[in-house]
């Protein structure tokens, strides 16, 4: 943390865990220190996602944690580990343990993922699953407007953000548009603008939903946990159909956000 800047501490243990999840977290169960390890991690994972441990908190200190909780500190050093791979939490050395940033994007400009984590100072990376030429099924034929006989590009990887995994991109494309063997680096908008096809406009959904066992696996979340599950359209400057993406961002890393302005000369109503 750099120097001068005041070290940011949460409420008591008191306040953040009440004497029933401390006793709900030595209940009887589980494999012993393993278990006991797990649902620690699911304790401060839920303080952090319900905002009781905010963005830029130091965590108590491993003593603290292992005194309250009446464990061992390397059952506490055990649960620490794991919401950092999950990219939940932060060391910075010399300075302690902190809740880790969530990304934020906005919802009024189509930008890539890539360039989402780079304005934020996050290194983007994929983990590719498949990519694959094949028939488009009767929604992607409507939505990207093909001939019958046409194919797509299917495109899946896990996106990362500081090689934490942070969302699923599954992506259809008109196969006429990129070659195969392209190479798409970090960001598919950039490579349609190498294939000299400019994105324009895009129509987004977004709902709830919980993660599938796969899923979670792949973002290193549990089964059941919340997922953020974007559907995009996107269109060329041209208004042609580009693409047809569906991806799901962890809950607990991101965030959507759109700034909403009253019709100028509107009276305000509730």
């Amino acid at each position: 943390m750099p120097r001068g800047r005041p070290r940011v501490r949460p409420a008591g243990l008191t306040d953040l865990f009440d004497a029933t999840r401390a006793a709900e977290l030595r209940a009887p169960g589980g494999d012993g220190e393993s278990s006991i390890s797990m649902r620690l991690a699911r304790l401060l994972r839920e303080a952090i996602i319900e905002g009781r441990l905010k963005t830029g908190e130091s965590l108590p200190p491993e003593r603290e944690l292992a005194e309250h909780f009446q464990v061992s500190r390397d059952t506490v050093r055990r649960a620490i580990d794991r919401l950092t791979r999950q990219g939940l939490i932060e060391s910075r050395r010399g300075a302690g343990t902190f809740v880790a940033a969530r990304v934020e994007q906005q919802l009024a400009r189509i930008t890539s993922f890539s360039d989402d984590m780079l304005r934020r100072g996050l290194t983007p990376g994929s983990q590719w699953i498949r990519r694959t030429l094949d028939r488009p099924t009767p929604d992607e034929l409507l939505a990207l407007g093909l001939a019958p006989d046409a194919q797509v590009l299917r495109l899946e990887r896990v996106r990362t953000a500081d090689a934490v995994p942070m969302a699923i991109e599954r992506a259809t494309l008109p196969a006429a548009l990129l070659d195969y063997n392209v190479d798409f680096g970090e960001s598919l908008y950039r490579a349609l603008q190498d294939a000299n096809v400019q994105p324009g406009r895009a129509i987004q959904r977004l709902r709830a939903e919980l993660a599938s066992a796969r899923d979670a696996e792949l973002l290193g979340i549990g089964t059941g946990d919340p997922v953020l599950s974007i559907e995009r359209r996107s269109f060329s400057s041209e208004g042609s159909p580009l693409e047809l993406t569906r991806s799901l961002y962890r809950g607990d890393r991101y965030d959507y956000v759109a700034v909403l302005e009253h019709p100028t000369g509107s009276a305000a109503t509730a």
